[in-house]
């Protein structure tokens, strides 16, 4: 009798997973890794490295986007979401990713839905060129409820001190660029849960009118992976400080970069605010203030720079292909964030 499984963890699940996501991890692997999955702990010899090297971290979950995921079964979504979230952080500091660590957690390990989940990582690993190195999977069916599922994952990545973007040279008058979001992105699905599916008069298979496509889809649109996009700004030296739009939304993450004596001052209705958003806020009647606090509104980062700047930098995104808006500009100030309405 196997008493460990008895009790509910069972060790031949784990072995599935492992042997999948092993073979999955060592996929984006490149010469820098030293070793990866199997041993105690992943090795990845630092790119170019010098006395003057960074490393910048960053750790975070999915949230309750998983409870959509489960409920859609688009598992392979979220599995990118951690990746990318994770990319985008270091990403502010200027750091390109060198490796990420996973840590998923169930009730009862499922090597399907697990399998499904590194796919997404994988993916978002090759497109950012960093390596999935390792990770853990926890079997806890005394903490997590059947059916449970949380996924949280750890991104390093590496920077020069001279190209460390702090924000320390911003100015009154550097102009905000809004760069637009996929969707809610991982932060907000609590309330989007809450005012859309937990109310039962919607559900995730419906398509409103005003969404064209499902409310499912709509929700587990994946995070968007921005360094693809701000690497030629950074490497043309375009780029003064940067905002990754989370949880808080534009008015809590803009002042994270800002110094204490600087406001945004962003123009109320200088980009389109995405249907989903305005259909959250409807049938939530959820106030507007509340709005940009919880969700990004459609601005998933929030690019400063120079005045001058403005016209090289539209050409670089115009030849990348994104849609970009110039949202406002830096104004003495506190260090906050003043949503103003446009004059007449």
């Amino acid at each position: 009798m196997d008493r460990y499984k008895e009790a509910g963890v069972d060790r031949g699940r784990a072995d599935l997973v492992r042997q999948r996501i092993g073979a999955l991890c060592q996929s984006t692997y490149g010469s820098n890794v030293v070793s990866g999955v199997g041993g105690f702990g992943g090795c990845i010899a630092l790119p170019k490295a010098s006395d003057q090297s960074i490393l910048v971290a960053s750790v975070d979950g999915v949230g309750t986007k998983m409870r959509v995921a489960a409920l859609t079964g688009m598992w392979e979504a979220v599995g990118y979401d951690i990746v990318a979230h994770g990319v985008n952080d270091v990403l502010v500091q200027g750091a390109e990713p060198l490796f990420f660590l996973d840590y998923i957690a169930m009730s009862r390990l499922d090597p399907e839905i697990i399998g499904r989940m590194a796919d997404g990582m994988v993916k978002a690993c090759r497109e950012a060129g960093c390596a999935l190195l390792g990770g853990e999977t926890a079997e806890m069916p005394g903490i997590y409820a059947p059916g449970d599922v949380e996924l949280v994952g750890t991104m390093v990545g590496v920077v020069e001190r001279e190209r460390l973007i702090d924000g320390s040279c911003l100015e009154s008058g550097d102009i905000l660029i809004g760069l637009p979001s996929s969707g809610l992105h991982t932060n907000g699905y609590t309330l989007a849960r809450h005012v859309l599916l937990d109310r039962g008069d919607l559900q995730w298979t419906d398509i409103p009118p005003s969404l064209q496509i499902s409310v499912g889809e709509a929700l587990m649109k994946s995070h968007t992976l921005y360094l693809p996009h701000v690497r030629p700004l950074l490497q043309a030296g375009l780029v003064k400080a940067m905002a990754h739009i989370t949880g808080g939304g534009i008015l809590e993450n803009i002042p994270r970069v800002l110094p204490k004596n600087l406001d945004a001052r962003i123009l109320n209705n200088s980009w389109d605010v995405p249907a989903l958003f305005r259909l959250i806020q409807e049938r939530g009647d959820v106030a507007e203030k509340e709005m940009f606090r919880v969700f990004n509104m459609g601005i998933g980062w929030v690019l400063m720079i120079d005045r001058e700047d403005l016209p090289r930098t539209g050409e670089k995104l115009g030849v990348d292909g994104i849609d970009y808006w110039v949202l406002g500009e830096l104004v003495k100030g506190e260090g906050k964030v003043v949503i103003v309405e446009p004059p007449c």
